[in-house]
């Protein structure tokens, strides 16, 4: 019977848990608010890996990559620190990514919410 996960997801998951720890416990720097990690892709070799995360809170794009910039400059200081957590031959190189779809998302939401309001506030004229 064949796995259902490759090694690639299997560690992906794991460092996207240590990844989660280390980042709320050990980043102290106060330019760098709440994060969220979003997912995790690593290569198969398992030489690489992509970790797309948003930030709570951030009013513009460009504050939410200034986040992003403060971790890829600690991805270093974050790597060594999951070599110690996870028991990998190698681990992989990390490297940060903005990812904006749920901000995206919650401005069509919003969007889909204010269309339908005066959809049914035009019904209810036209009833009246």
């Amino acid at each position: 019977m064949p796995r259902e996960f490759n090694r690639s997801d299997r560690v992906a998951d794991a460092l996207q848990r240590s990844l989660a720890n280390y980042i709320r416990t050990e980043v102290g720097d106060p330019r760098l608010g709440m994060v969220n990690i979003n997912s995790v892709t690593v290569n198969r070799d398992l030489a690489n890996a992509k970790v797309y995360v948003t930030v709570v809170g951030a009013e513009t794009d460009a504050e939410a990559e200034a986040s992003v910039a403060i971790l890829n400059k600690a991805s270093g200081y974050l790597r060594n620190l999951v070599s110690k957590d996870l028991t990998l031959r190698s681990t992989p190189k990390i490297q940060f990514y903005y990812d904006a779809t749920a901000v995206r998302g919650q401005k069509i939401s919003s969007l889909i919410d204010r269309a339908v309001a005066e959809d049914k506030s035009h019904h209810a004229d036209d009833e009246d």
